[in-house]
């Protein structure tokens, strides 16, 4: 069985960058910082790349919702080994449900087997576009993935629970979203990101999808969080329980 898979990735700020709020505190600055993809992304990608590798997949289409220098992170998947990039161009806030719906009508139209996603992104921890695209389309989906298998026409996923693991049995189409250890996903050497440069980008538009792209949300203030207070080093297991006591924490 060969699949047509359907890959988001997410252009966010670096991991290793600092964050830091705009002064009206509607947000935060990403004027002159480093941009990535996002980690559970790459993962997402470099598993559907594998999967094409044994032969489980025909193509690997990797698609991104957001500004022009979302292709960034486009040709990033492509040099990982994705087949072709989307790119929905849009420059205003997105978010999960717009981006759900963007998913859902371009799986339609190209009739894609499966839908790989990070489990959530690390600019605002949603974890909300799988949950709301697999509800919209009312496919089956697997959160939280460690494992995917292909077998008996449809999927195996093991997922990461709270007390384990647990394992789901799939039919397709199916969407799936990727936890840290589904893999490791690998660096894009350089012939590859060159071949990246010849590789197919489709430039689309909410519009275009039929999509009304206008946040729903409304932010009222974002934070920076408190400063951690430093620690006491004591020097035994009695000071250590005084101590406690008299912060009330004990």
């Amino acid at each position: 069985m060969s699949l047509r898979a359907l890959v988001g990735v997410k252009r966010v700020i670096h991991y290793a960058a600092k964050i830091r709020v705009k002064p009206d505190k509607t947000g935060v600055i990403t004027d002159n910082v480093k941009m990535a993809m996002n980690p559970f992304d790459e993962i997402a990608v470099e598993e559907a790349v594998r999967m094409k590798e044994k032969g489980l997949v025909s193509e690997v289409v990797a698609l991104s919702v957001g500004p022009k220098a979302s292709q960034e992170v486009l040709r990033t998947a492509l040099a990982m080994g994705a087949d072709k990039g989307v790119h929905i161009l849009h420059d205003g806030e997105l978010e999960p449900l717009t981006v759900a719906k963007l998913l859902k009508t371009y799986m339609e139209e190209e009739k894609f087997d499966l839908v790989v996603l990070g489990k959530q992104a690390i600019d605002d921890d949603a974890n909300q576009t799988g949950q709301i695209l697999a509800g919209l389309g009312k496919w089956p989906m697997a959160t939280f993935a460690s494992e995917i298998t292909v077998e008996d026409g449809g999927l195996s996923v093991v997922r990461e629970v709270d007390d384990g693991l647990e394992t789901v049995k799939l039919p397709l189409p199916a969407i799936v979203t990727a936890d840290l250890r589904l893999n490791e996903p690998r660096f894009a050497t350089l012939p590859n990101i060159m071949k990246a440069r010849k590789k197919p980008i489709t430039e689309l538009s909410p519009e275009k999808l039929g999509v009304d792209p206008n946040p729903r949300l409304v932010v009222h203030g974002v934070e920076e969080p408190p400063v951690r207070q430093a620690g006491e080093i004591v020097e035994d297991v009695d000071t250590l329980i005084q101590a406690t006591k008299a912060k009330g924490a004990l």
